[in-house]
Formats: C-alpha cells, structure tokens, sequence
C-alpha cells in the first residue's frame, strides 16, 4: 500500500551511513577475486546482487575453502544441494505441490538448458517445461514475446540454481521483466502471485524512495511467501523490496566446513550483507529492536559470501568470464535458498511477513560473530554486528531443519 506520509527517519548511525555509502543500489565494491553480475545503475532502477569468484572454475580440479573429499571435488567447484542440506539440516523431501518463482530482469534464453545441466550434474530429477516443473514467462504472464537480455543470465542461473538445490521437487517459475525498473519487477511480482507461486524470491535491490515506496502493495499478497535480498554493500541505507514489511529480508553468511564441531559448520556474519534502518518504512509490531525506530533489515539469513559460494551452472554467450561452472555468492544466494526452505516446510501462508521469524524459539542457529562493516561503522552496534539473539546483517539467524518454517 502506498504510505500516507514516509516517516523520513534516520538515527545518528543511519546517517552517517548516508553520508559513506555508495550511490543507490551500487556495490560497496567486490573483494579481490570477485566480480559483480550487474554494475552501477541509474536511479530508479534495480541492480541484481550476484557475486562471481574470478579464481574458481570449471577445470581447477579444486573446490577451494570447500573441499573434503575426493567424491565432492569430482563436483565443480563451490556448495552444491549436498553441502546444504548437511549444513542446514535440511531434509532431501518435500516442497510437493510448492511453486518458487524467481523474477529476474531480460530473458535469459538459455534458463532452461542450464538448469537442466545443474540438475543432472548432482543427481537431481529434470526439471523442463515439459514434465511441467519449469514454466518461464514474460511480465504478463505470456510465454512470448520475452524481453531483451539485460545482462542478468549468471544471476538467473543462480536464482534457479539455489532454489533446485535445497527444494529439487519444487516446480520452478522464472518471470522477466521487461528491464530492472521498479514498475517492471513490481509487475512480476503480481504475475508470479497470479500464476500460483507458492514463494517468490526477489535477487536486487532499489534505493529507498517515495516512488519506489509505492511499490510495497506488488510485494504483499496472501498466502505467498515473498523474499528479497538485503543486499551486498553491508551497513548502511537498506534498499527495496527487502525494506518492506511484507517481505522477508535475507541477509547473508559466511558458511565454512567446521569438523570439530557437533554441527560439522560454522557461520559468521559476511561482510558484504545489507542490514540498516528503514527511513521511509514505519516499524513493524513484531520487530522490537532497540535502535530502529523504522524497518530494520535483515530478517533471516544463509550463505552469502562468494567466497564460500555455490556451484552454478550458466551459458555466456558472449564468451565472457562467467561461461560454465562458477563459484557464486551475494545475497542473490541466500534469498532463492530461503524461499526453498520456505517451500520444502509447505507453510508459505505463515509468512505474510517475517513476523513468525521473531517468534520462532527453535528451529533457526543463532549466528554471533562477524560484521558487515565496509567503510561506514556502527560503533560495533548489533546493526552492523553479530552477535547473541536479533542482529541486522544476519537476521534472527540461519535455518536448524525446518522447524522455524
């Protein structure tokens, strides 16, 4: 719904964060060995959140931070539905009946061969039109025509990717927008709901504005899990849709093998994962925070960091850099495996917000060490650093099973 009045609200932290962050919806910058899927955009518009390892890739031989046994380093490089499941205690059933759908910007017109590469490459059941498990449209809902290519093949890829990961008996619907513009994506959104999505997962995010603050209703519909990404340039304004507060905002981790614990993992908080306050979005009655009078970001959280990213499986047509196997991360990650997690619980109608998050008193591993702190500090305030119980780069935690879903 559109606000009757944003409240225009930053505290001290906030605005100095203002004053440090980088433009609108740009990265804070990619670490060594890492590109992003989608540059700068102009304002108004949306960037994806995909994060790409420079130095892993098909044909290394090596899975890098992640390897452990010889089985796992025949598998390309990065997590794959395995890894998940033993780090999340995430079952290898259900998500019948569930439809994730991830709305991305431009046609990716190789979605579906690559999928079905992923799929067979780690033993999970096809997944095409055909059987009826993937369905692609355009903003409309049509089958054709579909928008130009907006450079967002690798973050397509992932969506799908991470989604099949850890719910591989969930239908899967891919919506494209006609380009990365707030009133493009908000249409997608609608056409996901309308078409039976069960979750609908949302990798980018937009500047928080008056405009865009209109688009809040297109993320709110009943009975559908909605998630979106915190975000990749840590502490400081948060961005839409993960600001509103019918979406559940995923922020991100950073997930590395840990034999000598019960877990077998650890996690900390990843550096790059969006938290802030909200200055236009009012404060929602089940978030009780203490230094946030308006929405604060994130919810929830999983693996974000490239550095510790999934496998994922893309054709670049133009030869470039992110052609094959590839070693992905961001918040892009996080948001398609939480709707997964959604869906493999079967609960999407408990979440017409994030609400059931902050009442959940098992069922989520509470992540508290790490902090998102990339050139503007909160004074080692929980907004940008983790720590026992509620914080912002990571949530009210990670998925323990599917207990808190």
């Amino acid at each position: 719904m559109r606000p009757a009045a944003p409240i225009r609200y930053l505290s001290a932290l906030a605005t100095a964060a203002a004053l440090a962050v980088l433009p609108a919806g740009n990265a804070a910058g990619s670490a060594p060995g890492v590109h992003d899927v989608c540059g700068t955009v102009e304002p108004g518009f949306a960037r994806c959140l995909a994060q790409v390892r420079t130095d892993l890739h098909a044909g290394t031989g090596v899975r890098g931070p992640h390897a452990a046994t010889a089985a796992q380093a025949a598998l390309p490089p990065g997590y794959g539905p395995a890894d998940l499941r033993a780090a999340y205690g995430l079952p290898t059933a259900g998500g019948t009946g569930q439809t994730v759908a991830v709305v991305e910007a431009g046609d990716d017109p190789q979605a579906e061969a690559d999928l079905a590469v992923y799929r067979t490459t780690f033993g999970l059941p096809a997944c095409t039109t055909a059987n009826g498990c993937f369905r692609k449209v355009n903003q409309r809902g049509d089958g054709a025509p579909l928008p130009p290519d907006q450079g967002w093949a690798t973050e397509t890829a992932l969506d799908l990717d991470a989604a099949s990961a850890v719910c591989p008996s969930c239908h899967l619907l891919l919506v494209e927008a006609d380009r990365a513009a707030g009133d493009a994506l908000a249409a997608s959104v609608d056409t996901a709901a309308a078409l039976g999505a069960t979750e609908i997962s949302n990798s980018y995010t937009a500047a928080e504005s008056g405009p865009n603050a209109s688009y809040a209703a297109d993320y709110t519909h009943p009975g559908v899990a909605v998630v979106a990404s915190s975000g990749d340039a840590g502490y400081g304004i948060p961005g839409v849709p993960a600001a509103y507060s019918s979406v559940i905002a995923v922020g991100g981790t950073t997930l590395s093998r840990d034999p000598g614990t019960p877990r077998g993992w650890s996690e900390s908080a990843w550096a790059g994962a969006g938290s802030g306050c909200s200055a236009w979005v009012a404060k929602p009655s089940w978030q009780h925070d203490p230094n946030c009078p308006g929405r604060t970001v994130a919810d929830v959280s999983m693996d974000a960091d490239p550095d510790t990213g999934l496998a994922v499986y893309t054709t670049d047509e133009t030869g470039g850099a992110d052609a094959g196997w590839s070693v992905v991360g961001g918040t892009s990650a996080s948001a398609p495996m939480i709707a997964g997690v959604i869906a493999l619980a079967g609960h999407p109608a408990r979440f017409p917000d994030a609400s059931a998050l902050y009442a959940a008193t098992a069922g989520l591993t509470d992540v508290t060490s790490g902090s998102n702190v990339q050139g503007t500090d909160c004074g080692g305030d929980y907004q940008c650093t983790a720590g026992p119980g509620y914080d912002s780069p990571t949530g009210n935690g990670t998925p323990d099973g599917l207990g808190a879903f």
